[in-house]
């Protein structure tokens, strides 16, 4: 363009009569690329469940609903086709960042024997592996929260459930655990592992669970 625009300059200096009205030129600046976003659907690191996304905009829309679902936005056109990505390509992608992520929390529940807070015998048993549960995070998060049946008055049962998160505390302290890691609650006859009706007697309630992060 800066040749050209020097040509037609020259020639009005040596003819003396020549237009120049079409000298100044005006040019157009590229358009920008359009701004596009990749999005994939993994499943929860958590749970490992897979959810549902809604991708729209003013030209369309689409759903992701599958494990590694994935699709290309760009604005002003509507979301591209979904298509399904690999895992090794998911890995390719966002191996970095899904590694930095911290550990998924792990959950056991332990159960206790009737109108106590004295652990069954399988649950006792079950100490080992949560010790050595504990000792694979860096800095464990332990939170410990009581529960109970419907037998009895809601508020004893309240306080029943925090004696049985303190008897496991204290468990937990003497196998190892550091109590400053360690928190506890109730949540009485509240949260049933299995709902019933008032006054009833239910084994699966009377447990207390643990949840290591």
């Amino acid at each position: 363009m800066k040749y050209r625009f020097f040509a037609v300059a020259l020639a009005a200096t040596f003819a003396g009569t020549l237009e120049l009205a079409c000298t100044k030129k005006h040019v157009a600046p590229a358009p920008a690329p359009a701004a596009q976003t990749l999005v994939v659907l993994l499943p929860d690191s958590d749970t490992g469940t897979t959810g549902r996304a809604y991708i729209f905009n003013n030209a369309g829309s689409t759903d992701l609903n599958a494990p590694r679902d994935s699709v290309t936005a760009r604005s002003g056109q509507a979301p591209a086709a979904v298509t399904t990505m690999s895992e090794e390509e998911v890995q390719r992608l966002f191996g970095d960042a899904l590694s930095a992520l911290p550990q998924p929390p792990v959950h056991f529940t332990l159960y206790f024997k009737f109108q106590s807070d004295e652990l069954t015998d399988e649950s006792r048993a079950l100490l080992p592996e949560i010790l050595a549960t504990v000792k694979q995070h860096a800095v464990p998060e332990v939170l410990v929260v009581g529960h109970t049946d419907t037998m009895g008055a809601a508020r004893t049962n309240l306080e029943l459930g925090m004696n049985r998160a303190t008897a496991v505390y204290r468990i937990l302290i003497q196998v190892g655990f550091d109590p400053n890691t360690i928190e506890i609650r109730s949540h009485g006859e509240s949260d049933p592992l299995v709902k019933t009706p008032d006054e009833t007697p239910e084994p699966r309630n009377r447990r207390v669970e643990i949840s290591v992060r």
